[in-house]
Order: structure tokens, then sequence, then C-alpha cells
């Protein structure tokens, strides 16, 4: 109330004043009393108006950016300017809080792993992040205020947004051929919808690599199994002479040997994919591992082909002996059995111009078309089936060799041609390859000349 009886105060002062003043100019006039009046008028009209110019000046300063001070002043409009600029700065730093606050909140979803995408009542884009401008092929700055079904029109995908039934995520083919997404929605707000969106591409080609791998696996294990079951039904029930008898032990015992091959391979591969990597620091002579792999092909081969091995004495290499020799015993092996007779097969050891090391393995052999060369180290591909089950290959090798050379960081490189044979490449990487002391190190000629 304090403002209140000041400008009362203020208006009595300004009228008894007007009224001196008039009092005093009327002394010389007929009318004393109408210029005390006058004056008291004029005095109250001076206030008025000083009292217009200081609201007004505040009245600009509230029609303003507010970015100075507000006017300064005493009585009511000093206290209102006061309180209003103490408004607007208050209301400034809430603003300021919430625009930190939201950006850091849309900061965490443009982070997130998943697609983030936020619709109006009308389907219109309100707001997405990257990931999910990358799953629907958006632009967010642009695309912004756009019906979503008009720019992403996979039809599964508007399927599913138009159906109103959101239990439950659903996957849907991404716009463009880029894989495949799951996409969950929920509804929010006044109608809005929040489009969340995961790129499970992967996880779905692992789930069908798993399938493909047990169906794969009990294909293999039924046919040996269905052949043993057949004999041993035949010899339960039918006499067989010494000779049909022997013969059926043989096919037997060839049945067997199968399946217990394919359950060593598929040991072998649980074992690579279930342990740490082989250590940095054991090392493995190079011309000892061409020395096993050498005597397995010659005991294959049986003189039926020319194989060469070309090594090292002082070459080593850093890793699992046993799984080294795995690898090139899985490629001589395989370039033995589809070789010709009196086909070339060479094994041998070579530098590469960054340090690393290579053992490549090379046939005269039947070769492989190129579309083939890329999935030839799934598990169970084949070229051709029933050759490989001719030469008693599981379809499990060369899975075994890439894993192999991936544990020891290296990789495996084939190159093939339909009637000119194979290569195969084995590349380790420099951190993995030594020459054993005193003998130079062909990597180092200059400390070698010393």
């Amino acid at each position: 109330m304090g403002w209140l009886i000041y400008r009362i105060a203020a208006a009595v002062l300004a009228m008894l004043a007007g009224g001196w003043v008039g009092a005093v100019v009327g002394r010389s006039t007929d009318a004393p009393i109408m210029s005390v009046l006058v004056g008291g008028a004029v005095g109250i009209a001076a206030l008025v108006t000083w009292d217009g110019l200081r609201g007004q000046a505040l009245m600009e300063w509230l029609r303003g950016a507010q970015d100075a001070d507000a006017p300064r002043s005493a009585g009511f409009w000093g206290e209102l300017a006061y309180r209003a600029e103490r408004s607007v700065r208050l209301l400034e730093r809430s603003v300021a809080q919430e625009q930190t606050r939201l950006s850091q909140f849309l900061s965490a979803i443009e982070a997130s792993p998943n697609g983030v995408l936020l619709l109006d009542a009308g389907d219109h884009i309100e707001w997405c992040n990257s990931v999910a401008a990358d799953h629907f092929g958006l632009d967010p700055l642009r695309d912004r205020r756009q019906r979503v079904t008009n720019l992403v029109r996979a039809p599964a995908f508007v399927s599913h947004l138009q159906s109103g039934q959101w239990g439950e995520a659903v996957v849907v083919p991404a716009p463009r051929g880029k894989g495949l997404l799951s996409v969950l929605i929920r509804a929010y707000g006044d109608e809005q919808k929040l489009v969340l969106s995961l790129d499970v591409t992967e996880r779905e080609q692992s789930d069908a690599m798993k399938r493909d791998f047990v169906a794969n696996v009990s294909h293999e294990i039924r046919t040996p199994l269905t052949v043993l079951a057949g004999y041993i039904e035949t010899m339960s029930q039918v006499p067989l002479t010494e000779v049909e008898r022997r013969r059926a032990l043989g096919l037997m015992g060839q049945q067997a040997a199968r399946m217990q091959t394919l359950v060593n391979d598929l040991l072998t591969l649980a074992t690579l994919e279930g342990s740490p990597r082989p250590s940095p620091d054991r090392w493995v002579s190079v011309a000892r591992l061409f020395a096993q792999a050498e005597a397995d092909a010659t005991a294959l081969s049986q003189g039926r082909h020319r194989i060469s091995f070309t090594g090292d004495d002082a070459a080593q290499l850093a890793g699992s002996e046993s799984e080294l020799a795995s690898a090139i015993a899985n490629l001589v092996n395989n370039a033995v059995r589809y070789t010709q007779v009196d086909g070339q097969v060479d094994v041998t050891w070579g530098l590469l111009p960054d340090g690393g090391g290579e053992i490549s393995v090379s046939d005269t052999g039947i070769g492989i078309a190129r579309e083939h060369l890329p999935r030839l180290a799934e598990r169970f591909y084949r070229v051709d089936g029933s050759r490989s089950r001719d030469t008693g290959g599981t379809g499990l090798g060369l899975s075994i060799v890439k894993h192999v050379v991936q544990r020891h960081g290296g990789e495996l490189d084939i190159q093939s041609e339909p009637g000119k044979g194979s290569n195969f490449r084995l590349l380790f990487p420099a951190a993995r390859v030594r020459y054993l002391e005193p003998a130079p190190d062909p990597r180092h000629p200059t400390i070698a000349a010393s």
C-alpha cells in the first residue's frame, strides 16, 4: 500500500502547488479563486503527464526484447518496473534451463543405438534421431512435419503403422533394401506415436545360419546312420556269406569313420569359437608345421601327385601349434583330394610387403568358379556336394581354416579358376612372425648385413 499513499500524497502536493502558483498569479486579476482552481488543475495535469511518460517508458521496455535493464525510477512505476524485470529474468532462466534439459534429453536419444521417431496425431514427423533417419532413409531437418507414410512407403511398415495393433514389435524390410528392422510403436500424449527401430539384419542372419547349421548337421549325420541301420537290420535278419559280411562291415566302418570325422570337426569348431585367442608369445617353427603336413599329404596321395614344400628353417609363427597344423593340413589335404593324378601341389612360405608372413597352398586341380569363392568358408557349403562326400570331406574344413587364421590375427585369401587350379593363402600379421636367431631376419637387411 506504500505506493498508493505515495501517489495520493503526490497528487495532493501537485494540486496544492498548482493552487499556490495560481493564487500568486491571481492577485493581479479579478478572479483569484478561478486562478487557484486553474493552478491546481495545471499541477495535477503536470503530475499526470510526468506519470504517463514514466509509464510509456516501461511499456516500451516491455514491448522490446528486454535485453537492457528496465527504466529506473522511484514510486509506483519504479516498483512495477522492478517486479516486471525480475519476472522476465526468472522466466528467461527457466526457459534456458528447460532448453538445456531438452537438449540433453535429445542428445541422449541421439546417442541411442535405436532409431527414435516421434509422430503427431496425423502421422507427421515431429522429430527423429540420426539412427532412425538412417533406418528409414529420412532427412532429420528437411522431412520434419512431413507425413511419414509419404516418405517411408515400405508396405509392411505402412500396414503395421495404420493397423493400430502395436502390442509387439514386428520385423519389416528396411526401405531401400538395407536389411531388416524391428519396429515397435507406442502411443503417447494426444494421439501421438513413438516409433522405435532396431537393425536386426545380423541377428536374423545369425539365426538363419544357426537353423541351417542344425539342418546340415542333421542331414550329414542322418545319411551314415541310415546306412548303418540298414546294414545292421540286414545282418540281423538275412544270413550273409563271409564275403558279404566283410563287405557290409567295411561299409559300416566307413560310415562310422565319417560320423567320427564330422563330430571331431564340430568339436574343433566349437573349441575355436569358445576359447581365447592363441598367445602371441608362443612360437612355432614353420618348418615343423610343414613337415607334419607333408607326411599327411604323402600318405593321402600315395605317390599319385607331385608334392613340393618350400619353407624356411628359421621362420616362426606365434600361436597354437595344433590349430596352425590343422589349418595347413586341411588346405593341403583338400589340394590333394581335388587334384587329378600326376597333378602338382605346392606349399610355400613367404614374406609380405608389410613384414607379415604367408603360407600358400596351390594346386593344378579342377578349380572353383568365381561365384562360389565368397562362400567357400561357410559351414557345410559345398561347390558339389556329391563330389565332396566322395572325397571324404565334411564341409567344415575351410570353416576351421578361416577360424584359425582369424584367431591368429590374419585372413584367408582364395584365388581359383575352373580348370586352372586354386591358390589358398594364410596371411599372418608382422607381429606374429619372427626369425630364429642367429639366423638373419630378411625383413631387416641392414641389420643382417651388419
